[in-house]
């Protein structure tokens, strides 16, 4: 088994994600933290794994030292998030209202004048600044709330209670102080979202003084939360393809509700089967929603026992455009 393959693989399809995810609806969302996030969090999982420090620093291509001092530096400063270049020029137009190229680049005189006026084109393509004019005396004012709609995602508070929520939900009963670290923020800055998912009935403090939620429910089309909802269909995916890796590593497959399959089906305008075909995500989600509703129903009348098992059944369905003799894979 090629292993290192595989690694490549996955992180070139976490990377298309990461991008789509950080240009979303015209938002720049900074990136530069990513490389330290992902030596961290991977150095993390490897400990947790059983893998000493001395291998992981091996595995890195890294002597020991150097490994240490890096995992301790990028550990002390992970709840803070730099700005881009992008955001901060954002804000700084936002700041002064109505704002000549001249005094932009005089304000970030020193940053590098072409990365300075991509950004401004980027911004303006992107709708989210509006120019009047050319050259130096051009100027530049931020989109108002009404003409951007969204404008509230660039201060990170939009979707912020959901991808809380579902934090809780899925990890658990939680400590206020592990909920911040879990976002990247400080406890005495959640104080007030937490009152909120509280006061919604969406979570609740358990006799441990934890954080409990008894389900996490985003609606299809929810102009909030869609954050939440991506993210926990990638941790479901993550979670079912961690237990079968461990599975192969020597502990007893449980095959009848762990794993999962990829079914690829060609179909066209007229096809007889094509109707069923693209309503199959919809007769799924129907059958998983009856299901779970029975479920919670019987949990509520009985209640639920002090140790007991939660199954994760991920459901997903995409379309793409293909030509006749391009290459379709199957899993």
């Amino acid at each position: 088994m090629n292993v290192q393959l595989l690694v490549d693989s996955i992180v070139r399809q976490t990377t298309v994600l990461i991008a789509q995810l950080a240009t979303s609806g015209g938002i720049r969302a900074p990136v530069a933290h990513i490389a330290n996030q992902v030596f961290l969090e991977l150095a993390k999982e490897l400990e947790a794994q059983g893998v000493s420090r001395k291998v992981s620093a091996d595995m890195f291509g890294m002597a020991l030292r150097a490994y240490v001092r890096k995992v301790r530096r990028l550990g002390e400063g992970q709840t803070e998030r730099g700005k881009t270049l992008w955001q901060t020029i954002l804000d700084f137009i936002r700041r002064e209202e109505l704002v000549t190229r001249d005094r932009i680049l005089e304000r970030f005189d020193r940053d590098d004048e072409l990365q300075v006026s991509s950004v401004l084109h980027d911004l303006t393509e992107s709708g989210m600044v509006f120019c009047s004019g050319s050259g130096k005396n051009a100027a530049f004012r931020v989109a108002t709330d009404a003409e951007l709609g969204r404008l509230a995602e660039l201060e990170g508070q939009h979707g912020l209670d959901e991808f809380a929520w579902v934090l809780v939900f899925r990890h658990g009963p939680l400590a206020d102080d592990k909920l911040a670290e879990l976002l990247g923020k400080k406890s005495a800055d959640i104080t007030a979202l937490i009152e909120r998912l509280i006061a919604q009935g969406r979570v609740q403090r358990v006799q441990s003084g934890k954080l409990s939620a008894p389900e996490f429910v985003i609606l299809p089309g929810a102009s909030a939360g869609w954050e939440a909802a991506v993210f926990d269909h990638f941790q479901a995916v993550v979670q079912t393809v961690c237990q079968r890796l461990r599975s192969n590593a020597g502990e007893e497959p449980d095959t009848a509700t762990i794993g999962g399959s990829t079914y690829t089906y060609d179909v066209w305008q007229g096809h007889p089967l094509e109707l069923e075909v693209n309503e199959k995500l919809s007769e799924l989600r129907r059958q998983c929603h009856e299901l779970r509703k029975r479920v919670d129903e019987y949990n509520r009348a009985q209640g639920v026992p002090d140790e007991y098992r939660r199954v994760i059944t991920y459901v997903g369905q995409c379309a793409l455009e293909r030509e006749a003799g391009e290459q379709n894979g199957e899993a």
